[in-house]
């Protein structure tokens, strides 16, 4: 799979991978930032953003995704960055391909399960008739029915996209994400411990890591 990506600056290079219904737009700013100091790479992981749709979607096959797509660029190793999907699916990668992963970093999510954590989104975004639609403007107001949060929707609305035809349509492969949802909470279970730097990093105000996730 030919996954999109954006690169920025020079030096070791650091692999970005994004969260669920996001893509590396998301990681423009800090990409910016971090790229005075590394190569970074801001990957959109199949289903997201500008690459490929696919029926088939899991960690081990967005793992084995990010190992083609440092092959096909020359990467022989990385420092590895990845926020909750992005991060287990790092965390899949690195106990699969140790060698290739420099360090680890893993923004505001843990190896264990969760539970259905996005069930109002997922019913808010299906619940969009978006040939209604002329502007994005009135997608916001129909969300925010729902969603009270603007930064919320700005970023659901980053994957609207339209069609030959003018309509919207979502970026998103929507219903394979929704469909494998479950699958995406499941724990992270290695066979053999990562020995190398592994950062996790806890959002201030965020639930996804809790103190009894430490250990």
């Amino acid at each position: 799979m030919q996954l999109f990506f954006h690169s920025y600056g020079k030096g070791r290079p650091l692999v970005i991978l994004h969260g669920l219904l996001g893509s590396s737009d998301n990681w423009q700013t800090l990409s910016k930032k971090f790229a005075e100091h590394f190569h970074v790479v801001a990957v959109d992981l199949r289903n997201h953003g500008r690459s490929p749709h696919s029926e088939h979607f899991s960690y081990e096959i967005m793992a084995q995704d990010i190992k083609e797509f440092m092959e096909q660029h020359g990467l022989s190793s990385a420092f590895l960055l990845g926020h909750s999907m992005g991060g287990k699916t790092a965390m899949t990668f690195a106990l699969q391909n140790p060698d290739r992963v420099e360090k680890l970093i893993v923004v505001d999510i843990a190896p264990r399960s969760y539970g259905a954590q996005h069930d109002v989104i997922f019913d808010a975004l299906y619940g969009l008739k978006l040939n209604d639609f002329q502007s994005r403007k009135q997608i916001d107001k129909a969300l925010a029915k729902t969603i009270p949060a603007s930064s919320t929707r700005q970023f659901l609305i980053k994957n609207l996209t339209r069609n030959d035809a003018g309509s919207f349509t979502w970026r998103i492969n929507l219903d394979v994400i929704y469909n494998n949802y479950d699958a995406l909470n499941k724990t992270i279970e290695p066979s053999l411990p990562f020995t190398k730097p592994a950062l996790f990093i806890k959002g201030g105000n965020s639930h996804y890591v809790l103190e009894d996730d430490a250990e």
